[in-house]
C-alpha cells in the first residue's frame, strides 16, 4: 500500500534552489516512473526512496527532508540518476540537503574524520606526517630485507620524480604491512614515485560532508604541492573515493593543476601489457574463483567502464580467466556495496548492512571464494557483509593478488588470505 503524503504550506525553498544548482535541476520534469527506486539498494531504508525523495522536492515537503536522516543512508551512487529518462540528478540534490544541515550537526563520524584530515594536513586519520614518515622509513628497511628488494626506495617529496602517490591513512595507521605489497609492484615496475606529504591521506570525508570548503583546500593544497614537486602524474592509489573526491574536485573548484591523475589499477593493467610485471597464474592449479567489484566512484561516477575492463584484465591475469566469474550485473550497472557516500562513519550500521544486501547476494551468487575490491571503503563494506550475513568468502586488495601471482608477497603481507592461500609461496 503507498503511503500518503501529508503535505504542509511550504515555500518550495529546495526546489527554487536545486534548479539554481544543478544544471538538470527541474524536478518537476520527474515523470514518478520509479525506474530510481527500482535499481537503488537504498530503496525502503527509513521509509524512504529516490522517488519518494524527489518528489518530496517537488511539493515542497521541505521540513519533512531537511532533517531527513536519509541523506546519509544514501551513497550517492548514482545509479539512480544514470537510469532516469528525464536525467535528474537525485545525487546532487542529497549532496546540497547535506550541506544544509548545521555543520556539527552531521554524522560525527565523517565529522571527525574531515576535521582530523584539515587540521592534521595528513589525513583522516589525523596522523601527523612525522609519524608517516617513521613507519615509512620502517617499513622500507623491513621490505629491503627481503630478498629481491634490496635497493627498494621510498621517499616523501623528491622533486621530479615521475609519479606523486597519496596512500590511504589506513595503512600506515591500523594495517601497515599492507604498504608493502604496493612498494614491491612499483619497484618489479620500475615506476619513478614519491610520495607528497601536503595532505598526503588518499582519502576526503569532507566531500561526504558536503563540505565544500574543505574539500576544496585539501585538494588544492595538494594540487599544488605535487605542482610545487614537478611530478608529471598524481596517482591515486586503490581507493575509489579519493579517486573521485580528486576527479571531481579539480573540476567542481577549477584547481589549476599540470600533472595528469591516473588510477594505479591503469598502471597495473599498462605495466602487465608491457611485460614489466611478470605475473601468471600458473599458481592456481585448484580453480579457486575469483570476482570483482565495481567501484561507483571510479566506475560509474568518473572513468566508466574502461576502468572496470583494465580491473578485469589483471585479474584475469593474476589468477587466470578460467577462474574470473563476473558478478551480474556488472561494470558501469554494477550495484552499490554501501560502504561509500561516507555511510561506514555516518553511525547506521543497521541501514548501511541492509544496504548492503543486494551486494552481498550478488556475490554469494558468483560461488566466488575471493572478492577484489580495488577501493577501501569498499573492502570494508564488503568484509563487513560477509561476518553481518554469514558469507563464506575473503575480501582481497588488488595488490595482494598482483604480488603472490609474481611469487613476491611475504609472509606477513596475507592478512586478507584465507587458509587456501594463507602460506601459498612462503
Amino acid at each position: 500500500m503507498l503511503d500518503i503524503l501529508q503535505l504542509n504550506k511550504n515555500n518550495n525553498g529546495i526546489r527554487q534552489k536545486v534548479k539554481e544548482l544543478i544544471p538538470d535541476g527541474n524536478l518537476s520534469a520527474c515523470l514518478t516512473c520509479g525506474a530510481c527506486s527500482s535499481g537503488c539498494p537504498a530503496t525502503g531504508l527509513m521509509s524512504m526512496d529516490p522517488r519518494k525523495f524527489l518528489r518530496m522536492a517537488v511539493l515542497g515537503m521541505d521540513t519533512e527532508l531537511e532533517r531527513h536522516p536519509w541523506l546519509w543512508a544514501c551513497t550517492m551512487c548514482n545509479r539512480c540518476y544514470d537510469v532516469c529518462p528525464m536525467k535528474l540528478n537525485i545525487p546532487q540534490l542529497v549532496f546540497y540537503l547535506r550541506s544544509q544541515w548545521p555543520r556539527q550537526e552531521r554524522p560525527k563520524g565523517i565529522l571527525a574524520s574531515c576535521d582530523h584530515h584539515i587540521n592534521s594536513g595528513g589525513g583522516a586519520m589525523g596522523v601527523p606526517l612525522e609519524d608517516f614518515k617513521f613507519t615509512v622509513d620502517d617499513l622500507a628497511e623491513e621490505c629491503r630485507e627481503q630478498e629481491g628488494f634490496e635497493d627498494l626506495e621510498v621517499n616523501i617529496d623528491r622533486e621530479g620524480a615521475y609519479f606523486a602517490l597519496n596512500q590511504n591513512s589506513r595503512e600506515p595507521v591500523t594495517e601497515p604491512d599492507e604498504l608493502l605489497p604496493l612498494w614491491k609492484i612499483l619497484h618489479k615496475a620500475g615506476a619513478d614515485w614519491t610520495y607528497y606529504s601536503e595532505y598526503w591521506g588518499g582519502e576526503n570525508y569532507c566531500m561526504f560532508l558536503a563540505d565544500d570548503p574543505s574539500w576544496e583546500k585539501i585538494i588544492r593544497a595538494q594540487a599544488e604541492h605535487i605542482d610545487n614537486l614537478g611530478c608529471k602524474v598524481f596517482v591515486n592509489t586503490e581507493c575509489g573515493h579519493s579517486f573521485y573526491a580528486v576527479w571531481s574536485g579539480l573540476q567542481r573548484f577549477n584547481i589549476p593543476h599540470k600533472f595528469e591523475f591516473r588510477h594505479i589499477v591503469e598502471y597495473y593493467a599498462q605495466w602487465i601489457r608491457e611485460g614489466k610485471l611478470d605475473v601468471n597464474s600458473d599458481w592456481n592449479k585448484t580453480g579457486i574463483k575469483f570476482t570483482a567489484q565495481d567501484p561507483c566512484n571510479v566506475v560509474r561516477k568518473s572513468l566508466g567502464d574502461r576502468f572496470a575492463d583494465d580491473l578485469r584484465f589483471v585479474v584475469k591475469q593474476v589468477v587466470g580467466e578460467e577462474n574470473f566469474v563476473e558478478m551480474m550485473p556488472g561494470k558501469s550497472n554494477n550495484y552499490c556495496c554501501g560502504g561509500g557516500g561516507g555511510a561506514l562513519q555516518a553511525g547506521y550500521t543497521d541501514e548501511r548492512r541492509q544496504y548492503g544486501r543486494t551486494k552481498f547476494e550478488q556475490i554469494m551468487a558468483t560461488g566466488a571464494t575471493y572478492v577484489v575490491t580495488p577501493c577501501h571503503n569498499c573492502h570494508a563494506q564488503i568484509e563487513d557483509l560477509a561476518h553481518a550475513h554469514d558469507g563464506n568468502y575473503h575480501t582481497v586488495h588488488l595488490w595482494t593478488l598482483i604480488c603472490l601471482s609474481m611469487g613476491i608477497l611475504g609472509e606477513n603481507e596475507r592478512i586478507y588470505l584465507g587458509p587456501d592461500l594463507a602460506e601459498y609461496g612462503l
